[in-house]
């Protein structure tokens, strides 16, 4: 069976206390993982400055090479996990194995994962808006003709992961081009991908005491983010909403992510069915930058019920099936929980399941694994309960609301995607504090770009600029 010990400072260390996390179809145990104490924890985080030196006897530009290197290993290598190994083929079958995610998902996130590593010096041309990677290594330079100085803000990055989707892991990866060393708690499902891609950095050359690697509970959780100077968090949101008010952890929480059709194009909506489809289903529905509501003036009814025809066609499929676009649930209780909540949703007026003459019951089982099968309601209000929720399968809200009322009544908003020409709903969704990413025109809310921030920019989370002069300069 295989193990997967903690890494402290690079170091494997098996621990005497285990965890056990059964396959999601027999629920016999697939994997033992060694799991860290508070205690354990705090005591490592006393010495923050070895991954750091380590990391700062490289250039930037040596980091993004190693970086771009490990892209090639992640996806093809044979790397250790514990005192096994393990090919890219045995991480797909373990990870989907655990999680349940079907392998053409898999594939994808890892497509996903080695990109950013791949394009690592795009990625850093982006969050730093083209600052020269010398300025990284020195601290100061002249930048657009201005003299510029950046300090770290701390020697380390705490990242407490989640368990729905591989892809998130490529956003705490630029950490290690800037030298930021990571100290990362996996989701207790999902333990394969931050080894895996720890591992394929360290084969790059990257130095190993820059990774420490923390399976652990809620006590060592809060340990890592209270010892580390800078955090990031991904939860739902009342996992995440205790540390609202810590500018220390960047929060990565439910998305609430929208497609909004504009007054102007709203009488031809059939054109962005598409976009709508692949918004709200790509990555199984779990990413918290999939759709979960449609916003429009009118047409509300017949675009719920031509998303749900769309959907409908999505069923459970054996996890090695290329044409998969669910996953089921390694917790049978979680996928029973969520649908309940939709269905007291539904019981209040205004809102209407429009799939479930179309697919029969919610909650399925297929070849053992459990299943929540696509489901569009249409709500007659942005006042319903299930006007404005997000959920862990391809769920979506059709939502009548009218253009005037946008964007204040959107709420918080990871993504939104923004179907119209009128400049002037443009200027009011770009002028909004509650709009985080936003794409003008058809483009999927799924659809990331390199080199633009996600949920924050992680160069400035970790860096900060200073006053700076030099004499005869």
């Amino acid at each position: 069976m295989v193990h997967i010990p903690i890494l402290r400072k690079g170091q494997p260390y098996r621990s005497v206390d285990i965890s056990r996390v059964p396959h999601f179809r027999t629920r016999e145990t697939l994997v033992e993982i060694s799991q860290a104490n508070a205690g354990l924890i705090r005591r490592d985080l006393r010495d923050q400055e070895t991954g750091r030196r380590a990391l700062s006897a490289f250039s930037t530009d040596q980091l993004i090479a190693m970086c771009r290197q490990a892209a090639d290993y992640f996806m093809t290598a044979t790397l250790p996990v514990g005192d096994a190994e393990q090919t890219a083929d045995d991480y797909v079958a373990q990870l989907s194995a655990t999680t349940g995610m079907p392998y053409v998902l898999v594939r994808k996130n890892m497509s996903k994962i080695s990109g950013v590593m791949a394009e690592m010096g795009s990625v850093l041309a982006g969050l730093t808006r083209g600052l020269p990677t010398e300025i990284i290594d020195r601290g100061f330079g002249t930048h657009e003709g201005h003299a510029v100085s950046f300090y770290p803000r701390t020697n380390s990055l705490g990242v407490i992961l989640p368990s729905n989707s591989p892809g998130v892991h490529s956003l705490w990866i630029p950490s290690i081009a800037m030298k930021i060393p990571l100290v990362l708690k996996p989701g207790s499902a999902e333990p394969w991908s931050p080894y895996r891609i720890a591992q394929a950095l360290i084969k790059a050359g990257v130095p190993a005491e820059a990774f420490s690697y923390y399976p652990t509970d809620h006590g060592g959780s809060g340990a890592i983010l209270q010892n580390c100077g800078r955090g990031m968090f991904f939860g739902d949101s009342a996992s995440v909403g205790r540390y609202a008010s810590d500018p220390r952890i960047e929060l990565h929480g439910t998305g609430y992510s929208k497609v909004v059709i504009g007054e102007d194009v709203v009488d031809d909506w059939e054109k962005y069915l598409d976009v709508m489809v692949a918004s709200i289903t790509e990555n199984g529905g779990r990413s918290c930058i999939n759709a979960s509501g449609v916003w429009t003036p009118r047409h509300g009814r017949e675009i719920a019920e031509a998303l749900a025809q769309r959907l409908a066609k999505i069923i459970p499929r054996d996890v090695d099936d290329d044409q998969a676009l669910l996953a089921p649930f390694a917790n049978p209780d979680v996928a029973g929980r969520i649908s309940a909540i939709v269905d007291s949703g539904l019981r209040e007026e205004g809102a209407t399941d429009v799939s479930s003459n179309l697919r029969g019951p919610r909650l399925v089982t297929h070849d053992g694994g459990t299943y929540l099968l696509p489901t569009i309601v249409h709500c007659e209000s942005p006042d319903h309960p299930l006007a404005n929720r997000e959920f862990l399968f391809p769920f979506a809200s059709v939502v009548e609301v009218a253009q005037s009322e946008l964007p204040e009544r959107l709420g918080p908003t990871l993504v939104v995607t923004a179907l119209t020409e009128d400049r002037e709903l443009i200027n009011q969704l770009i002028a909004s504090p509650l709009v985080d990413r936003l794409n003008i025109g058809p483009i999927p809310t799924m659809k990331i770009a390199w080199d633009q921030p996600h949920e924050g920019n992680l160069f400035e989370h970790l860096y900060a600029r200073r006053a700076f002069q030099r004499a005869g300069a």
